[in-house]
């Protein structure tokens, strides 16, 4: 296949993004320099103002927080009337002469980015992931975005991708994407629910698959709600615990909010596997944050994010003219 042909498929995560091509009818993910598939949707500036992303990115959201930032897929599309809550719990800050109807613009160290420009910095990152793995030019890309995005949000993407040297070939909604990988096309007729609770968005999307062809009867979802929200919970459970047993008000301190978000994130990914994990956080002056969260407590915890994902999902059905 000459390389002015090749399109390869690109998902831009809000916590990890990755790049795919396909190989005699199933997708293959091309390995990044670390050998890894995932690239964490990490973008920082070191102490020389060059761009790093990724896995060599994220020891920077604890060592330099004011140089990094991460799910910058939820503020893409989006003005500073939308995002007020989330900027409290965000290391990172929003240039200081930023007006209402401006495109919001990231502060890393003395310079400010775009959404769609720090999204293309991990754009960049799998074009060249994939241009190491062919020998040969990538400039063309499908990318899959939230299935409730709006135009705004699909044009940021579209955005990122030009800047990135990329030819957005089309967009594909997530779900429809999630169908393929799973192979469902291959069955002749049927009605698929998927449900998509990722990082940052959340989208429920009934597809009628007909001769191999998905229709998508009707989607919904909540561009502003995910894994991350849970995330933000457990951050400010530590915080309010800091400030009441060690009287330390670590909220405005963009190191101690990236250490904290970096355990309770570990945290929650051990809870699949154990009943109970212990925090253990290590603060300033030799002072240390210590609990225990069970499985139960987190689940509470979790269950109103969780249900915030049921209107989307009653009204997709109705709109499908479908019971449960």
């Amino acid at each position: 296949m000459a390389s002015s042909d090749r399109i390869v498929g690109i998902d831009l995560g809000t916590t990890n993004s990755l790049v795919a091509f396909m190989a005699e009818g199933s997708p293959v993910i091309i390995p990044g320099e670390d050998g890894s598939n995932l690239v964490p949707s990490v973008v920082a500036l070191d102490e020389n103002d060059k761009i790093i992303v990724g896995n060599a990115a994220r020891k920077y959201l604890i060592e330099t927080p004011d140089r990094s930032v991460y799910s910058i897929k939820r503020l893409m599309g989006r003005g500073l009337e939308d995002i007020q809550e989330e900027l409290k719990l965000f290391p990172f800050h929003l240039a200081d002469d930023l007006q209402p109807e401006e495109v919001l613009r990231i502060k890393l160290g003395s310079k400010t980015f775009t959404p769609p420009e720090i999204s293309a910095f991990i754009l960049r990152q799998l074009k060249r992931n994939a241009e190491r793995f062919f020998g040969a030019a990538v400039s063309k890309a499908v990318i899959t975005v939230p299935a409730y995005f709006n135009d705004a949000q699909r044009q940021a993407t579209k955005d990122a991708g030009r800047i990135a040297g990329l030819e957005v070939v089309r967009l594909v909604n997530e779900p429809t994407a999630a169908s393929l990988a799973y192979g469902l096309d291959k069955k002749q007729n049927g009605i698929v629910a998927v449900y998509d609770l990722g990082g940052g968005t959340f989208d429920i999307s009934i597809l009628r698959l007909h001769d191999g062809i998905f229709e998508v009867i009707a989607t919904n979802g909540d561009t502003h709600l995910g894994g991350d929200d849970i995330d933000n919970l457990l951050i400010r459970i530590a915080l309010d615990d800091i400030r009441g047993d060690l009287l330390m008000d670590l909220s405005r301190n963009g190191e101690a909010v990236a250490t904290i978000r970096k355990a309770v994130i570990e945290a929650k990914i051990a809870l699949s596997f154990q009943e109970s994990v212990k925090l253990d956080i290590e603060l300033a002056e030799g002072r240390r944050y210590r609990r225990e969260i069970t499985r139960e407590q987190f689940e509470q915890l979790a269950a109103p994010v969780i249900d915030r994902t049921v209107g989307p999902c009653k009204q997709v059905l109705k709109d499908s003219n479908l019971r449960p």
